[in-house]
């Protein structure tokens, strides 16, 4: 593991810390004496990260916060519990993500991949801004993945009606995380606050499990022998929750620790501004104006 620099006093909130890399995340960001707040579906998996943290650490700050993030409607409620429990916000780590072999939607009639690997980070990230920016040299790490480069923004069919290819959809998903993060830099820039991506690697993780195990044992299969812990998966997001090295760098692009240099489809300003107002009427978000107070829960 890369060294994870002391955060005692700070206040770090994690999406899908109950396995794979955001557990070790959460796990380590407490061990650096981290208040750590955890967002996840399952109480009783959410507990037994609680439990974990707490014997492996003796850190028993960490704070457990119900979600599917799936609905909108359950991510501003836990937003607004967040916002009632945590007086600063010094990193936002958005982890959480799911891979569907079929096309499925969720609650609010979005396609769910795009719902939860784009649409919870741009909500959810929202709803928190302003506490986030009113902590000093606070950051925001947005997990996507080098997927991005199997998928492309298509305005027509963001749901992939017309044809669902389970690649092309988590890469379209990844993809978005990364126009997000530019654009929310560039919106942001000068606040104090950074926010960059990451790639974290093939990890062993239990990502696409929820297909019946037929994706996970088919990605596990052919890739194990090639892929990472979730220890050294969960590298690159501790060195950008962390690391003195990367203080106000913002709106890049991380992989094993170091800037990488991004397809054209990735760095396109016009698409990343188009993608945040749709991402937006998605969401019934009203325009980032920077430094206001609006009232969005």
């Amino acid at each position: 593991m890369i060294e994870v620099h002391d955060m005692t006093g700070r206040q770090c909130v994690v999406t899908g810390a109950t396995s794979g890399i955001g557990e070790i995340a959460a796990l380590e960001l407490a061990r650096a004496n981290a208040r750590v707040a955890i967002v996840c579906r399952n109480r009783a998996k959410g507990e037994a990260v609680l439990a974990r943290i707490g014997a492996e650490t003796g850190n028993h700050e960490t704070m457990l916060f119900i979600a599917d993030l799936e609905s909108q409607a359950e991510i501003r409620r836990v937003a607004g519990e967040l916002l009632d429990h945590c007086e600063r916000i010094d990193v936002l780590l958005n982890n959480a993500g799911v891979t569907n072999l079929k096309r499925s939607t969720t609650v609010d009639g979005i396609e769910t991949v795009f719902a939860v690997n784009h649409l919870a980070y741009f909500l959810l990230t929202r709803l928190l801004l302003d506490r986030v920016l009113a902590t000093p040299e606070s950051r925001i790490v947005n997990v996507a993945s080098d997927a991005y480069k199997f998928g492309s923004i298509d305005f027509d069919d963001l749901g992939h009606e017309q044809q669902y290819r389970w690649m092309r959809v988590y890469g379209q998903s990844k993809l978005a995380n990364i126009l997000f993060t530019q654009e929310l830099a560039r919106r942001i820039a000068g606040s104090g606050t950074t926010v960059n991506a990451l790639h974290p690697g093939a990890v062993s993780t239990g990502l696409g499990s929820n297909n019946g195990g037929l994706l996970h044992k088919l990605v596990m299969g052919i890739g194990a022998p090639f892929m990472k812990s979730p220890q050294r998966g969960a590298e690159t997001s501790l060195y950008l929750a962390t690391s003195p090295d990367v203080a106000g760098m913002s709106g890049e692009y991380y992989r094993n620790c170091r800037v990488s240099r991004l397809q054209p489809q990735a760095r396109d300003p016009r698409i990343a501004a188009r993608l945040w107002q749709v991402s937006e009427e998605m969401t019934g978000l009203p325009s980032l104006s920077f430094g206001s107070s609006q009232e969005l829960v």
